[in-house]
């Protein structure tokens, strides 16, 4: 017997009770015989005004994540994936992949995050200069380039938006992010990446590839890409960039 709805793979998906956009850009990539459980890790809505702002943000994610872990694991879940950037990212590639064999050890399940699955995407592209749109305040964007040139990417340019508060990211609009990738990009980039999984960049990213004529990896649709991938599921999604339609 198997779940009758999530007969492929049961997804059990964390991301923080202020997150807003992945739950439904996953759900918008889901394929049929998929199914997302979304499980919440409760932090307040708290002001992001600068770097200590931050560092305590990533602590109340970090204090807050097992139970929600632990939550989501009664529904029998195949599958872990984070829907969360800024805390995959901060310390390097060596944090990141500490945190990945905690959550391992803790499950007892394969485990997907967007540090992992934003460098997968890449070395897919071949890709090896990069250009990175954040919505953090300086902390977060040293961590993230911290992150890549552990891994051997160069980053060439990053612009964080310094989104006033965690709700506050998915409020920035297509408009805003369409000018920030365009002032990002130039002949020294091979690639463009957005991190934060509350910024709504999934389908921007789609388009934004046509007029950029490169590759453009919005995060979450690289986290839901690389959970299919690795279960095994091949399905080609259309609407959300060359990374779901051909890969």
């Amino acid at each position: 017997m198997t779940d009758s709805l999530g007969w492929r793979r049961k997804l059990a998906v964390l991301i923080p009770s202020t997150n807003t956009s992945v739950q439904p850009e996953f759900d918008g990539m889901r394929p049929p015989g998929v199914t997302n459980h979304i499980s919440r890790i409760r932090i307040p809505n708290i002001p992001l005004n600068n770097d200590a702002d931050f560092d305590r943000l990533i602590e109340l994610i970090a204090a807050a994540q097992d139970e929600a872990v632990d939550s989501v694991m009664s529904c029998e879940p195949d599958q872990l994936v984070l829907g969360i950037s800024a805390e995959v990212f901060w310390g390097g590639l060596e944090a990141s992949r500490k945190l990945k064999r905690h959550l391992m050890e803790r499950t007892g399940l394969p485990v997907t995050v967007g540090s992992e699955a934003s460098g997968a995407a890449l070395d897919l592209y071949g890709a090896k200069s990069i250009a990175v749109l954040t919505p953090y305040q300086p902390v977060g964007d040293r961590n993230v380039v911290r992150f890549f040139e552990d891994c051997g990417y160069q980053v060439k340019r990053i612009h964080g938006l310094k989104c006033e508060s965690p709700v506050r990211i998915a409020h920035v609009g297509e408009a805003e992010m369409a000018a920030q990738l365009k002032a990002l990009d130039g002949d020294d980039v091979d690639a463009l990446v957005q991190v934060g999984t509350n910024l709504a960049m999934a389908r921007l990213a789609a388009s934004a590839e046509l007029w950029l004529g490169k590759p453009v990896i919005a995060i979450n649709t690289a986290i839901y890409w690389q959970a299919l991938r690795s279960a095994g599921i091949q399905d080609k999604i259309a609407g959300f960039g060359s990374l779901l339609e051909k890969h």
